[in-house]
């Protein structure tokens, strides 16, 4: 990894260093999309990917890698795949495996393949492969969503994916989830408003909790009869929801759906909390604010007048808050976020988090403006190590879309 100092200014929390763990020069390097669960739980090790953007990497693409990056070791970087269509990678919990999909499907059908290899690049085998109708269905998998996500016990791993034959107009979308020990595969939500689902397990450690699973339900899209999607949302836009990992015990986010309040599209779990963040853009007045809450039953597609449903403003102390990107650590007492009015270059700041469901955010700190042109592909996307001691984020300062991290927080 490369030192660059260059990246910090006068107005820099004191103390924090900053590198830049990809630098080919010809290909890009990115992280991961900041939902994904790809650290070990000792913060040592994380995957990375090359010949890919900030939200996706194209299955045909021959140059395409899921890397291992090695922190203890200089961020020495190594090849964890080189076959077409990876994946959806995720480390397991214990920090053993990377688990992902190989995506050879074709719109009806094809065949979708879900690996693991070890970390240090041995033990490469294919755990199920679904190349029929999905079990009690007439669907065949397509357009794999780019990310997955796998329990806290490391049993389960679910994605999204496209669920026509290229013919029929409506055609759903759904959730699959994949029982790693059994070999076996679930399609337990469909509907044509799954098409930006943004999957991600509960943290939690919990036998009943670690089932749940945070979705992105996106109303009033539209897409044609190959599922591609042409309107992300329309009227009041997504809202958000939790659900049982065998598609029972759905139910509301409190945010969002009122003509005022909005969801952006990017929400996560309080570390291993039963809690949620989302970002959320208002009217009047005219933020993007962070709004924490806690599911409520489900009660229509209400968002914000979900009865029942906890809601807590973590922005409130921010003057004309406007962040977008953001994550926790997994003991859910500090967070980062990317931020910035519009016209105004994104920075990264980290803050502590309190008292869940009560206290605002709080010693905000100010790390670094990274200096990424923030187009769609070149999102900054910050995220935490699971022990909350450094920040990782993208940027095309270079002229190419790199990977960086933070350390000292």
């Amino acid at each position: 990894m490369k030192p660059r100092p260059d990246l910090l200014d006068e107005n820099s929390a004191k103390g924090i260093e900053v590198f830049q763990l990809t630098t080919e020069t010809g290909v890009p390097g990115t992280h991961l999309y900041m939902e994904a669960q790809i650290f070990t739980p000792d913060s040592k090790r994380l995957v990375v990917h090359r010949s890919a953007t900030a939200h996706n990497s194209d299955s045909s693409d021959p140059e395409h890698r899921y890397l291992l990056c090695d922190l203890e070791n200089g961020g020495a970087l190594s090849p964890l795949t080189d076959e077409l269509g990876a994946r959806g990678a995720c480390v397991t919990p214990d920090g053993q495996w990377m688990v992902y999909f190989q995506d050879e499907t074709v719109t009806g059908g094809g065949r979708l393949s879900l690996k693991r290899v070890r970390l240090d690049g041995t033990g490469r085998e294919t755990l199920l492969v679904v190349d029929s109708p999905l079990p009690g269905t007439d669907y065949r998998p397509s357009r794999i969503y780019p990310l997955a996500t796998i329990s806290s016990d490391g049993k389960r791993i679910a994605t999204g994916g496209f669920m026509g034959d290229g013919h029929t107009e409506g055609a759903p979308y759904g959730l699959m989830v994949f029982d790693i020990e059994a070999a076996t595969v679930a399609l337990v939500m469909q509907g044509t408003s799954w098409c930006n689902i943004h999957p991600q397990y509960s943290r939690s450690l919990d036998p009943e909790a670690s089932h749940d699973i945070l979705i992105q339900e996106n109303h009033g899209n539209d897409g044609d009869k190959r599922g591609n999607v042409t309107k992300l949302t329309g009227g009041d836009g997504a809202d958000i929801h939790v659900v049982r990992d065998d598609g029972t015990n759905f139910r509301n986010m409190p945010w969002g759906r009122d003509g005022n309040e909005f969801c952006q599209g990017h929400q996560c779990w309080r570390g291993r909390s039963e809690w949620a963040i989302t970002g959320t853009g208002t009217r009047q007045p005219a933020e993007a604010q962070l709004i924490e809450g806690f599911a409520a039953p489900h009660a229509g597609h209400v968002g914000i007048a979900t009865p029942g449903g906890k809601r807590n403003d973590l922005s409130r102390s921010f003057p004309d808050p406007h962040f977008y990107h953001f994550a926790t650590d997994i003991a859910g007492t500090r967070m980062v976020s990317d931020g910035g009015p519009k016209g105004v270059e994104a920075t990264i700041h980290v803050a502590e988090l309190g008292e869940p469901g009560e206290d605002a955010l709080s010693d905000f700190r100010y790390l670094l403006c990274p200096r990424s042109t923030c187009d769609k592909d070149s999102h900054i996307h910050p995220f935490l190590s699971p022990d909350g001691t450094m920040a990782f984020f993208n940027s095309d300062e270079s002229g190419i879309l790199q990977a960086y991290m933070i350390r000292g927080l």
